[in-house]
């Protein structure tokens, strides 16, 4: 099959190459980048463009290859220094390529992203279902690539594969090869003789050899039953146990430091599981052992670790490193030197011979030299074949006869006088082709700029055209955000549009209160840890300047910056003017807190105020199909669909709840059920399940606050136990 790789050189792109052409396909390579002077393994064509060239097109209708892998994630081309920029980049680059590979229709797509496109804290392993949730903007890139990739293949009805590599790792070879976490910390090890690693900090590690085996796995495969596959070993490792390891390689004169994490546990591991059971059982190198190999040989080749440098060289190597310039300069000279002496001997044999008496010597060697070297090693044959002729000429006759001789100076004018004309004529021509080229390379450049600023006036024209409708605060975009809340069952829509909220406002810390009566108000959902540091229950009538402002009508604006409060929030009144949800948010910049984002954030609560509404509404239809006729028990589709709506938002960080399972006997449900509804809040719920269980589900209730609750259920004659798995 015909391989086109598309990407940077590295040991991820070589090892590619490596394996297929072990495997007996042709490979093309696009590096990426117009000056070609990147190394590679040897491939059967090499294509030196850029991403944006409009020559693209061409190369895939030249190669229609089989299997299209593009590094994305993996890709050196792009540096992740200037993340702006990268990300804007890589996007236009993937596009570019997908445009390219669309229109060709022949072939399979594989795009290579990484677990940059997940971050924070996930206490299990993560599968590919899983909504990405990057943190910079080179996640965000990486994700938009997945969800470009998704597009084309389900618009267009293409082949592409997006593979995600969870913590790449590889022994490297030199300094500029450490990328991963493990050279680091053993780079680490060399130059200050101690590891840091962040405490509360897992994830998972896949060797390079590994990742390339399950990328021709997949790429090669004849049919494939998903678009997006995780390729990862799924063994978690703590960063202090991986610092325990480099630790124990690199010597006992090596330390750990534990450093705090700024962001908080952070648990990243990607399940295999899809992958492994459609394409086999991987293996996976061991990461203790692949970690002391990387220590081996950075240890083994520290100077050129330390340095930068390919190593320490030879004295002679060194020496003519140094001295090269000199050589090269001194050697033109040389080597006149040492054609003068045939041409010595060959004049003093022709003198007196009836067949070269009248042949110069001396003129042809000037003249050799003119043509080869130029006008300077011309002038300085001439000088030494000068030195020549008058030494031979004192064999006969004195040096002082020689001077006065009036021949010898006609021979010395002709010999200079032809020498510097050819020598003049030969750096004249020479001159003029080196700026025939500077030229044309000049010009090329040039063509290469114009295209380039054409590529970016049309970028820029485009972007322009749609700024009004796509800038991240304008009516348009606000509602097109919100209106995702209609997707969600009438039970979940709460849930996400804290979600949303946070997403509009540029916000981590963002809250939901829905109040119970008139003076308490319950939290429902969250986005974070600080959201939620008021507690579950707040008596907002006593929040003084809060409720004040929020009871006017108005958007609370923290300008004090009192702790107590949260920096905005907003109020969603019902028909009757009363007061029905609180938004709170807590992490906005200083710069942020303005009327114009308290404006926004009106719109914003209408918007979630008529979905919550519409699914309201749905709800109070169905209201006599929910519960138990004359009791607050719920009908057990409608109790399992509320369950599975709070414990769907609690693995997404979005609530918290608990879940009771009632012991009792199934013909006293409905009896049970009356008598408990009594011993709960109004925000709590209880109902049948199709097990036939009865549960009590209690929304924003820890574990420890849930034995409160069991309590008062075995004082009323029910024993009830904490449910972890339903």
């Amino acid at each position: 099959m015909n391989i086109l790789l598309i990407g940077g050189a590295g040991n991820l792109a070589d090892n590619l190459i490596i394996k297929f052409k072990k495997e007996g396909h042709r490979v093309y390579l696009l590096t990426g980048n117009r000056f070609g002077n990147q190394p590679y393994q040897k491939v059967f064509e090499r294509y030196n463009f850029t991403y944006d060239n409009s020559c693209l097109n061409e190369i895939f209708e030249s190669v229609k290859p089989d299997i299209t892998v593009f590094l994305g994630a993996h890709d050196s081309n792009f540096q992740w220094n200037n993340e702006e920029a990268a990300s804007v980049k890589f996007s236009s680059s993937l596009m570019n390529l997908l445009m390219a590979y669309a229109m060709l229709k022949h072939g399979r797509f594989i795009y290579l992203s990484s677990n940059a496109v997940y971050g924070g804290f996930y206490p299990e392993n993560i599968p590919e279902t899983a909504e990405t949730n990057p943190e910079g903007l080179k996640g965000m890139a990486l994700a938009q690539g997945e969800e470009m990739c998704e597009s084309y293949r389900r618009t267009r009805n293409l082949d592409i594969i997006t593979l995600r590599l969870d913590h790449l790792y590889s022994i490297p070879s030199c300094r500029k090869d450490v990328a991963d976490i493990c050279g680091e910390m053993c780079l680490q090890a060399l130059e200050k003789k101690t590891v840091t690693y962040q405490e509360d900090t897992a994830f998972s590690l896949l060797f390079l050899n590994d990742a390339v085996e399950f990328v021709y796995r997949a790429a090669c495969c004849r049919e494939h039953k998903h678009a997006i596959y995780n390729i990862s070993s799924s063994s978690e490792i703590t960063q202090k146990q991986l610092a325990e390891i480099v630790q124990e390689a690199m010597g006992e004169d090596v330390s750990i430091v534990s450093t705090a994490s700024q962001e908080g546990r952070r648990r990243v591991v990607l399940s295999n599981l899809l992958y492994d059971t459609e394409f086999g059982n991987p293996f996976f190198c061991n990461v203790a052992d692949t970690v002391k190999k990387i220590a081996v040989q950075m240890k083994k080749n520290s100077f050129a670790f330390l340095t930068g440098e390919d190593g320490k060289l030879p004295l002679f190597q060194r020496i003519l490193k140094k001295t090269g310039w000199f050589l090269r300069a001194v050697a033109p000279f040389l080597e006149n030197m040492a054609a003068f002496i045939p041409f010595f001997m060959m004049n003093n044999r022709a003198v007196g011979s009836r067949y070269f008496a009248n042949l110069d010597f001396y003129l042809l060697y000037v003249l050799l030299f003119a043509i080869v070297y130029g006008q300077q090693q011309a002038t300085f044959s001439a000088v030494l074949a000068v030195a020549g002729y008058c030494f031979r000429q004192m064999y006969d006759r004195s040096g002082f006869d020689v001077l006065l001789d009036a021949n010898t100076y006609v021979w010395i004018t002709q010999l200079f006088i032809l020498g510097l004309i050819v020598g003049y004529m030969r750096d004249s021509i020479r001159k003029l082709r080196e700026e025939s080229v500077e030229e044309k390379a000049f010009l090329s450049q040039q063509l290469g700029d114009i295209q380039d600023i054409n590529v970016s006036n049309v970028r820029v024209k485009d972007a322009l055209e749609t700024q009004i409708v796509n800038q991240s605060d304008s009516v348009g975009k606000i509602y097109t955000i919100t209106s995702a809340l209609d997707q969600y069952n009438p039970e979940e829509v709460l849930f996400y549009a804290a979600e949303v909220l946070g997403k509009l406002i540029k916000s981590k810390d963002v809250a939901i209160y829905t109040v119970s009566n008139r003076a308490y108000a319950r939290l429902f959902s969250f986005t974070s840890k600080k959201a939620r540091m008021l507690g579950n229950s707040i008596q907002y009538t006593q929040m003084g300047e809060l409720y004040e402002t929020l009871c006017q009508h108005k958007v609370f604006i923290n300008r004090k910056l009192d702790e107590k409060y949260p920096l905005m929030a907003n109020a969603i009144f019902d028909d009757k003017d009363q007061m029905q949800m609180l938004l709170m948010i807590w992490g906005i910049p200083w710069e942020s807190m303005t009327l114009g984002q308290a404006n926004q954030l009106v719109i914003i609560s209408a918007l979630i105020q008529n979905a919550v509404l519409r699914a309201s509404r749905y709800l109070n239809v169905l209201e006599a199909q929910r519960y138990v006729e004359d009791t607050r028990m719920l009908e057990s589709e409608a109790f399992g669909r509320l369950m599975q709506a709070y414990l769907k938002a609690q693995g997404k960080g979005l609530t918290e709840c608990t879940v009771l399972k009632i012991e009792a006997d199934p013909s006293l449900y409905l009896e049970a059920g009356k008598q408990l509804s009594g011993k709960l809040r109004q925000t709590d719920y209880i109902g049948m399940l199709e097990d036939g269980g009865l549960y009590t589900l209690l929304p924003n209730t820890a574990r420890e606050d849930a034995h409160y609750v069991i309590k008062r259920f075995a004082e009323a004659g029910y024993n009830s136990r904490i449910v972890d798995e339903i």
